[in-house]
């Protein structure tokens, strides 16, 4: 008896339907599975039977043969036990076929039956609702993260037991349902740190709300205890609120690679990654034989912390790069190529020199001028050309660190990024792809950055003694016009200009390698 029943491939952040076949052409006993299976796939096989065997039900007596259409797409994982169980039983009539064709089935098989969690739960619940099946059956621990999409009936089930009583009628499932615009909006504004923790540092403040107000990358240069982990953390504090479709999206990578916390609906808050210094540049960017989304990726929407920059391998910053003009990152493969998207904010940190202290008010530095020089340069020139805002991070005085004053809380600086990037909203509102000053164009930058004759020439003073490139200029006037957008400011006075120039430290002579 021929029986199809439906699973699903994830390729890249999106899914396809796999259409399952399973047939009993008679013959002597033999399990086949064919249509570009890898091994977990394969090895399904004694899942399945000890599966079966342990609820009671009867394995195949005879030749059964899967086909898992289309067949050029590989499949990986051992999400497809589920699909392939229910398709045996009802080739071998121990599960009605009639209801097969409405429902996508995904699950890995645990040998007593219980079902283990799947990775890409979002986007399979999407491309399901898009081709206008009633239903999702998959493990328990995914149901509230498929849930999100409306329209699409969705049951979480713990046992395989469960699903065959489901077909055969004696067991009722009841669809799983999320409210997920007030779980989304509950969970916004609850955050572990605050700017109001931090003591002091007023200048880094101002620079990390003018790097969120406009979405630039930054790098905060300090010795070390200076603070500059303490204050890269609460930029998500100060970040605008995620809109749904923004979370949707985020929700839907970090549901691909198997990063979405437990029993966890939609990402509500902007996401903050911070991959140790040993990181290979496969991690970084993305990629492996199935390419899976690098932390680059895991971080679009949110804050990508790189902590003590010079201590990454060069290959690995180098191939940054590419992703942070283009806002994503293309992973080709011989028989694959995919997109991930990579719209993230860049802040790194990183001391002046080996031992730290170079520059230091108080404490010498031992390091000899070639070993700052050397260390200096393990940061590429063209990589802190990409970095719109270089800030100084200078220690905390004692009197600064006892003091009662209470500094201002995350909230209130929230609400002028909020209200800058609204402005930016509007002025980008006929954009496609484009939401704040950051992501501004070349041409987009001339007809927005205007400047008067007295902010050319202290430009042009700032570019001939910085030798400052091109890039460093486009990134000086998107800065500039950020700083006048949190004064309300239509236009850009010189005095945005030369907070901006200030911000470019690194291309002192000295310091850019």
């Amino acid at each position: 008896m021929l029986v199809k029943v439906f699973g699903s491939a994830v390729h890249g952040v999106d899914a396809i339907t796999i259409t399952i076949e399973v047939d009993t052409p008679g013959g002597q006993p033999a399990y086949v599975i064919v249509g570009l299976p890898d091994n977990a796939v394969k090895e399904s096989i004694e899942r399945i039977i000890s599966a079966i065997k342990n609820v009671g039900y009867e394995r195949p007596r005879m030749k059964v043969v899967v086909n898992m259409a289309p067949a050029d797409i590989k499949k990986v994982g051992a999400a497809y036990d589920l699909p392939i169980a229910i398709g045996w039983l009802a080739a071998t009539d121990q599960v009605p076929s009639e209801q097969l064709n409405q429902y996508i089935m995904m699950g890995e098989l645990s040998l007593d039956g219980s079902l283990q969690p799947v990775k890409g739960a979002l986007p399979i619940a999407i491309q399901a609702r898009k081709e206008q099946f009633k239903g999702l059956i998959l493990p328990k621990a995914n149901a509230r993260e498929a849930a999100l999409v409306n329209n699409l009936e969705v049951y979480g089930v713990e046992h395989i037991s469960e699903v065959i009583g489901f077909f055969n009628k004696t067991t009722e499932l009841k669809p799983v349902t999320v409210n997920t615009r007030e779980e989304f909006f509950d969970a916004q504004s609850h955050f572990d740190f605050d700017f109001s923790d931090v003591k002091g540092q007023e200048n880094v403040k101002r620079a990390m709300e003018i790097a969120a107000a406009g979405g630039h990358n930054a790098i905060l240069i300090g010795p070390p205890g200076a603070g500059k982990t303490m204050l890269a953390k609460r930029l998500p504090t100060i970040l605008p609120p995620l809109s749904l479709h923004e979370a949707l999206e985020t929700t839907k990578i970090h549901s691909v690679a198997g990063k979405l916390p437990f029993n966890t609906s939609l990402i509500a808050q902007r996401p903050f990654r911070s991959p140790h210094h040993t990181i290979s540049d496969v991690a970084l960017v993305g990629g492996g034989g199935m390419p899976q989304p690098g932390e680059i990726s895991l971080a679009h929407n949110g804050v990508l912390f790189l902590d003590e920059l010079p201590e990454f391998k060069r290959t690995v910053l180098e191939v940054m790069r590419q992703p942070m003009e283009e806002r994503r990152v293309s992973i080709s493969r011989a028989k694959v190529s995919i997109d991930f998207p990579a719209s993230f904010m860049l802040i790194a940190s990183m001391n002046p020199c080996p031992c730290g202290y170079f520059n230091h008010p108080e404490k010498e530095c031992s390091c000899a001028p070639p070993m700052v020089q050397r260390y200096l340069n393990k940061v590429s020139g063209p990589l802190l050309d990409r970095i719109d805002l270089h800030v100084e991070v200078t220690p905390v005085s004692f009197n600064e660190l006892s003091s009662k004053q209470t500094s201002e809380p995350s909230e209130s600086i929230r609400g002028r990024v909020i209200k800058a990037r609204e402005i930016q909203g509007k002025r980008f509102g006929e954009e496609t792809g484009i939401y704040c000053n950051a992501q501004m164009s070349s041409k987009q930058l001339k007809e927005i950055c205007t400047i008067n004759t007295i902010g050319q020439t202290l430009l042009k003073t700032a570019m001939d003694r910085l030798n400052l490139s091109a890039r460093a200029y486009d990134r000086i006037l998107k800065v500039s016009r950020t700083i006048a957008d949190l004064a309300d400011s239509e236009e850009i006075k010189p005095e945005h200009l030369a907070e901006a120039i200030q911000y470019r430290s690194l291309d002192r002579e000295g310091w850019a390698g």
